[in-house]
């Protein structure tokens, strides 16, 4: 595909920007949008997964029939096979008249699934039939029905963890995932966060009848260097209120900073989420619940580390070179060894029950007193090991103690309005719904 092409396709739907990363997410999208073939299109919230889906239909021979973007995660759990399949009239409490489901409604169109990683289990045993067959049945009937509909979903979460944690249905995962379409986060994009503040700002002073905002060079430095969690999302709304509220139509880095969340422009990598995921955006809490989190984090690394030299002195673990350098590194957590030389003794393998020598260079053995990490060996009775397994459960219940809290300071913030509150906590109302219940929290 020519670079010609792709620039015909921005302009036809919009999409500004250059980033190599998304060039190639437009070129697999025109290049499967003759087909037939299911699409998984993955990104961040707010990074413009629908847009692709948009191309999609477009670019097909279904360009005709109808296009319908649902939201899986906005349709409560009682009611999705309802929406998506249509249901008989009696079927449930309120089912006055029959009525047709979006599978149907889009015979011969398509449909866009958004976070389809929030659609229930049972959703996605119906769905996985239609993908399969083009066959699904109303809610409250046992006729047969045919469909011919394209699926294109998309998730800002990462399918196979939920997989993983018996969450999605693994054969579903693979049906929908038959050509996956990634689309990079704004902060990946380079020059492209400018060109789209750019646009949205001259749209803005259109709209309110001002004139445009201009960036000073190190306020343009400031914008391509800060995260954006939120996407083109947050970039578009934070070019609205600088385009409405400022008076001084040029805006150096100081004045735009004050428009920037400081939590988020943090250079303490501690605070920064790997890959921009909901739950590592720490921008809602308070020190104290971070310096929690990071305490938790650092104690799992420790239980590791235990675990690591349990397998290493009893022998079920090979003493490899990344092994024993885990162990110089972490050579102050051990109490046992050699004064005159952190790493080496000169006195040859430890006694029994003082602790082992790990072989790593003949002149520099390796000791570790594996009593100060939960083992120990006896001379007569052989090797033994101490249960550390409640250790990591009381981990699990800290944290779940912290996932309350949070939640809790949440809906205290938002005065009680769930949305709002799984707004802030970045996670969707489905999920903030499910922890209330987990947590017995729906009465808050």
């Amino acid at each position: 595909m020519t670079n010609q092409e792709i620039q015909s396709i921005k302009q036809r739907f919009g999409i500004i920007g250059n980033a190599p990363a998304l060039n190639y997410a437009i070129q697999v999208a025109s290049q499967v949008a003759p087909t037939d073939m299911t699409v998984l299109i993955t990104g961040e919230s707010g990074s413009g997964k629908e847009s692709f889906s948009k191309i999609i239909h477009a670019l097909s021979p279904r360009k005709h029939g109808q296009f319908i973007a649902i939201n899986c995660g906005a349709i409560p759990e009682g009611t999705i096979d309802s929406e998506l399949f249509g249901h008989e009239k009696g079927a449930f409490t309120g089912a006055n008249e029959a009525r047709k489901g979006y599978f149907e409604v889009t015979d011969g169109g398509t449909i866009f699934l958004d976070e389809i990683a929030e659609m229930p289990l049972g959703t996605q045993a119906r769905l996985l039939r239609v993908l399969e067959n083009g066959e699904f049945i109303r809610v409250g009937s046992s006729k047969v029905q045919k469909t011919d509909v394209r699926v294109v979903a998309a998730t800002n979460v990462k399918l196979l963890d939920r997989v993983q944690a018996g969450k999605f249905r693994e054969d579903l995962y693979y049906r929908l995932n038959t050509v996956p379409i990634t689309v990079p986060p704004l902060r990946e994009r380079g020059d492209d966060i400018y060109l789209l503040f750019r646009k949205f700002t001259a749209d803005f002073s259109e709209k309110h009848r001002v004139k445009p905002i201009s960036l000073t060079p190190d306020a343009v430095r400031l914008l391509t260097r800060f995260r954006f969690p939120g996407n083109i999302r947050q970039l578009k709304n934070i070019a609205e209120q600088i385009s409405v509220l400022e008076l001084d139509r040029e805006v150096d880095a100081a004045r735009l900073a004050t428009y920037l969340p400081a939590a988020q422009t943090s250079q303490l990598p501690a605070l920064l989420p790997g890959n921009g995921g909901a739950s590592g955006d720490f921008g809602s809490y308070s020190e104290r619940d971070i310096l929690y989190r990071l305490l938790f984090d650092m104690r799992r690394d420790m239980t590791d580390l235990k675990k690591v030299v349990l397998e290493l002195a009893t022998g079920n673990r090979p003493a490899t070179a990344e092994a024993q350098e885990l162990l110089r590194q972490n050579s102050h957590l051990f109490s046992n060894l050699n004064e005159a030389s952190p790493y080496a003794s000169p006195d040859g393998p430890a006694e029994a029950g003082n602790g082992y020598y790990l072989p790593g260079s003949p002149a520099a053995p390796l000791r570790v007193d594996v009593t100060a990490v939960g083992a120990y060996a006896d001379e007569d009775e052989g090797d033994h090991t101490e249960d550390i397994s409640h250790e990591t459960e009381e981990e699990t219940l800290s944290l779940d103690a912290i996932e309350k809290e949070m939640i809790l300071k949440a809906l205290k913030k938002h005065h009680n309005k769930r949305k709002y509150a799984a707004q802030d906590l970045g996670i969707s109302e489905r999920t903030l719904y499910r922890k209330l219940k987990q947590y017995d929290l729906e009465s808050a």
